[in-house]
């Protein structure tokens, strides 16, 4: 009985500890908070639909690598799905902007295959901003 009890309190000190730490984290935790009003809507509205949801580009019947960021279908194409360039990261990874391509293709990364996008322009460090705040918060649907 006191031997089941200590592998019981051994085992809760071991969870209660790993609950402390996220992994995959690509910001340092004890930093700045991410902007909470850096939302999917907001990014859909001020950098998807006007830079990059485009004919020929990422709208349309045939939108470019496959990835389409029109309104009501960008969400459940992005977040959680392989990137076509570099399938050893999503296109978005919740919290983790180091590890969504979206954000290095906009950025302009080294890493990326093919231009920085979108296309005919850069982002302004405020929609990359925004971007990278709303992966950093987990990429929700709000």
């Amino acid at each position: 009985m006191r031997r089941s009890i200590l592998v019981m309190s051994a085992t809760a000190v071991l969870a209660l500890a790993a609950c402390g730490t996220e992994k995959g984290l690509s910001f340092d935790p004890g930093g700045p908070a991410p902007d909470p009003d850096a939302t999917y809507t907001r990014v859909q509205a001020e950098i998807f639909t006007p830079s990059c949801a485009l004919s020929g580009c990422h709208a349309g019947a045939a939108p470019q690598s496959g990835l389409d960021l029109s309104a009501g279908v960008a969400y459940q194409g992005i977040v959680g799905v392989p990137s076509v360039e570099r399938a050893d990261l999503n296109r978005i990874e919740p919290r983790d902007p180091e590890r969504s391509y979206l954000v290095k293709k906009v950025r302009g990364d080294a890493d990326i295959a093919g231009s920085q996008m979108p296309l005919g322009g850069a982002l302004t460090a405020d929609e990359i901003g925004l971007l990278t705040d709303w992966v950093r918060r987990g990429a929700p649907r709000d």
